[in-house]
């Protein structure tokens, strides 16, 4: 997702230099869009105003932000980092500290809309930080943005991306519990979803995604091993807080049951291929 968001702003007018571990996707990035590249987070951080990052997991985060050839060394006291990963708050809380103390500004700010969002610069981001940090990297989100809102102090954007994964987790499996009871009562599933999506059932998944799970296609999207890495993030967060998710408890098995079946790599809307 971060190719085409760093597009954005390239296209947007902005000096964009891309640093990406497998460096023949950044040297390739750079000869599309007309960036430049690096090879290391600090040089690509080297002199700039704000510091945009989209990796994997929280230690993907670490790698790229500290250390003598991190993000941070790089940065200039007063620059912003934003971090568009979905990670945990712990580390969130962690890397705005080490930011803090060197001078810097720091945004969490996951972000909701998949790979057609970023493409499209549609994403929906959810900000935690300092009003002023965000006020900084709002213009520049927009970018790629289609709301982007300050929730709170550092982390509040990564717990709201938390309640995001979570509604997402109930959805999918009640559209796929839905799908494959249209079909196994002998109706036509375009036919259910055309009037039950205009009503109280519509959503997202169901506009988006019902005619590639009827013909079980799941090569696109969001993958499930993303989407277990996720929930595992929202559950922990939910016994530091003593929330209950117990539909999202067992979704994520649902999931694990997809992954066993050999789709870790599948978008999450294969949790129908678990139906039969």
């Amino acid at each position: 997702m971060g190719a085409p968001m760093a597009g954005h702003l390239q296209a947007a007018g902005h000096q964009v230099t891309v640093f990406n571990r497998t460096r023949a996707k950044a040297e390739a990035w750079a000869a599309r869009h007309g960036g430049t590249w690096a090879a290391t987070p600090r040089e690509a951080a080297a002199d700039a105003d704000l510091v945009m990052a989209c990796v994997g997991n929280d230690d993907d985060l670490r790698s790229v932000c500290l250390g003598p050839d991190g993000a941070f060394a790089g940065m200039t006291p007063g620059a912003v980092f934003v971090d568009h990963t979905t990670v945990s708050a712990a580390v969130t809380r962690e890397l705005a500290q080490a930011a803090q103390a060197a001078g810097l500004g720091y945004v969490d700010a996951p972000v909701s809309g998949g790979q057609a969002g970023a493409e499209n610069g549609q994403l929906s981001v959810m900000c935690g930080g300092a009003q002023a940090d965000f006020d900084r990297a709002a213009p520049v989100i927009d970018a790629y943005a289609r709301i982007c809102r300050r929730m709170g102090d550092v982390g509040a954007g990564q717990i709201t991306k938390m309640c995001n994964q979570i509604a997402i987790a109930g959805l999918v499996q009640a559209l796929s519990e839905s799908l494959a009871f249209a079909k196994k009562s002998g109706l036509e599933v375009e036919k259910v979803v055309e009037v039950i999506s205009q009503g109280a059932a519509g959503s997202w998944q169901m506009v988006n995604r019902h005619k590639t799970m009827d013909a079980g296609q799941f090569d696109h999207g969001f993958a499930v091993d993303w989407m277990r890495k996720d929930l595992a993030i929202c559950l922990a967060a939910a016994d530091e807080v003593g929330a209950s998710l117990p539909v999202t408890a067992l979704v994520d098995q649902f999931y694990k049951d997809v992954q066993r079946m050999g789709g870790g790599r599948w978008d999450t809307s294969s949790l129908i291929a678990r139906l039969g």
